[in-house]
């Protein structure tokens, strides 16, 4: 069967995958995740409508996020996980229509009707999918298009914080209101980029709920030096963004023997207080997403994967390997439960029976723990050097890595940058660059890893009380923002950056495919978006 994907960056050919997708997405998962959207949109519908009339159902609430995050790029691969789902969304929708009563919306997804069986929800996708249709406005779907993907990113971040405490009637009410709008058809231009905005305005209400729900819980992340060597021992690797589920494997593996170590994203995890106070929290292990092919194979022990990004495990790694939360892949060991009710005693077991390291390696350090509260904390040193000439210009080089050729344009330019400059990093994109020694300007690290993705709300905080303490805009700062993006949480940060107003962002290494030239034209005459070109001609249009 074919199928239609276009929401990564990595889609195939720039347009899209019709085979077989390139993160490993299959045609019947592709299928499935195009129906559960429907399926959501459809609650999304009838959750607007209730809410006008004061009905807000939080299990509706929970599950639209818990839905759309399945559907991100490189979570869940599992068809036999789509099928309850979907059910699911049918079966709270008509949960809410029977509060309504008759007023109730009940046209297109507001009243589909799942199939019985695997192959007929399968079969449902050639109605339900995102290939663009024939005579459609190419416009109106490419913005419908970008808040649909802008939301899943939303949801990741809504979902996470949730799982902490951290939840806001405002997040969920425009997620439905957004998705209800995808099927008004006198919505114009104007209105579906207004809605593209306030999709980024909202994404910044779910990051900064998912901070307070990090800090909150854990601490403000300290300056900490982070190992890239093991200690000679039994060993657990802990992939992904989930700070409660590390917190967990911590305190059940503690006295047990065994070191944990990070991986991917999960790296600025260990400036923590609340976490780092484990003794067995070791280190680093490996770099980003795209290389556990390689990497994981060569781990000696188990590995957890907490949330994106996973991909086909090879089998020497599928035993050992194990999934947790929303994400899934057929024959991986999936442990169940939600916060902090889960049991990771089968990979404690499994760290256990692996050989672990065989003696202790010293293979440098990294620093992280630069979110807004440490920079912050320095910010009369940061404005004095900028006052007296020592810093020059700061970058914000970040986003998403892939395996796409072309990223290496992020460690060159990285590496080409004056030594009278600091670059602030967050998400994987780190990895083209996170271990190179550039160091310092008065005591000040050039390179400052503010975090996770979602630390994207901390580096808007430092850039907005630098403009304070400058009484500039954002925009007239020394600061150039050069951004990477992959799925559809980087999606979500850019509609934050530009509902900011934050202009003269470049970004690569290609531009989305989902992005007509009519809204790309937007997009650069309201904000000079740019796509990247060459390090030396970039430095040379920012620096002159």
């Amino acid at each position: 069967m074919e199928m239609f994907c276009y929401q990564c960056e990595q889609t195939a050919k720039g347009a899209g995958c019709n085979i077989l997708g390139v993160c490993g997405k299959p045609p019947e998962v592709a299928a499935l995740q195009d129906v559960l959207t429907y399926a959501v949109i459809g609650l999304g519908q009838v959750a607007h409508a209730a809410r006008a009339k004061g009905i807000s159902d939080p299990a509706v609430n929970r599950f639209t996020v818990e839905a759309l995050f399945s559907t991100l790029t490189n979570v869940d691969f599992d068809p036999e996980r789509f099928p309850p789902l979907i059910k699911k969304a049918a079966s709270l929708r008509e949960g809410l229509k029977a509060k309504l009563g008759g007023d109730a919306p009940s046209q297109g997804p507001a009243g589909f009707q799942p199939a019985g069986d695997l192959a007929g929800l399968i079969a449902q996708h050639e109605v339900f999918g995102f290939k663009p249709a024939p005579g459609a406005d190419a416009n109106i779907t490419s913005l419908k298009h970008i808040v649909i993907f802008g939301l899943r990113g939303v949801a990741a971040y809504a979902d996470h914080a949730a799982i902490l405490g951290q939840q806001d009637e405002a997040v969920y009410a425009f997620v439905h209101k957004a998705l209800a709008a995808t099927q008004d058809a006198s919505l114009g231009l104007n209105d579906w980029v207004g809605l593209a905005l306030a999709t980024g305005e909202t994404n910044i209400r779910a990051m900064e709920l998912l901070d307070a729900g990090n800090t909150g819980t854990y601490g403000h992340p300290v300056p900490t030096a982070v190992p890239l060597g093991h200690k000679k021992g039994k060993a657990l690797l802990v992939s992904g963004h989930d700070l409660l589920d590390l917190e967990q494997i911590l305190k059940q593996s503690e006295g047990k023997g065994i070191y944990v170590y990070t991986h991917g994203e999960m790296l600025p995890t260990h400036g923590y207080p609340g976490l780092k106070k484990y003794a067995h929290f070791f280190g680093h292990y490996g770099t980003a997403w795209q290389n556990q092919l390689k990497e994981f194979p060569e781990f000696p022990g188990a590995i957890v994967m907490t949330t994106n990004c996973i991909q086909r495990p090879k089998a020497d790694v599928a035993g050992k390997l194990f999934t947790t939360g929303l994400v899934g892949w057929p024959g991986v060991a999936h442990i169940a439960g939600t916060g902090q009710g889960k049991d990771f005693g089968p990979a404690i077991k499994k760290a256990l029976e692996l050989p672990g390291f065989a003696e202790d390696t010293d293979a440098g350090s990294v620093l992280v723990g630069f979110g807004r509260n440490a920079v912050l904390g320095v910010a009369d040193k940061v404005i004095e050097a900028v006052k007296g000439g020592a810093i020059k210009h700061f970058f914000l080089v970040a986003g998403c890595d892939g395996a796409k050729p072309g990223r290496n344009y992020y460690t060159e330019f990285v590496e080409k940058l004056p030594q009278d400059t600091v670059i602030l990093t967050l998400a994987c994109g780190k990895f083209r660059f996170f271990d190179k020694q550039l160091g310092d300007i008065g005591g000040i690290p050039r390179l400052l890893d503010i975090g996770q993705c979602n630390d994207a709300y901390s580096a808007v905080q430092i850039a907005v009380a630098l403009a304070g303490a400058f009484n500039c805009g954002v925009n007239d700062l020394p600061l150039s923002l050069v951004l990477s993006w992959y799925e559809q949480k980087a999606v979500a940060i850019l509609l934050s950056l530009l509902h900011l107003g934050i202009k003269d962002i470049r970004l690569g290494p290609s531009l989305p495919a989902f992005i007509t030239p009519d809204v790309l034209k937007v997009l650069v005459d309201n904000f000079n978006i740019m796509p990247i070109t060459t390090p030396e001609a970039d430095l040379k249009a920012i620096l002159g």
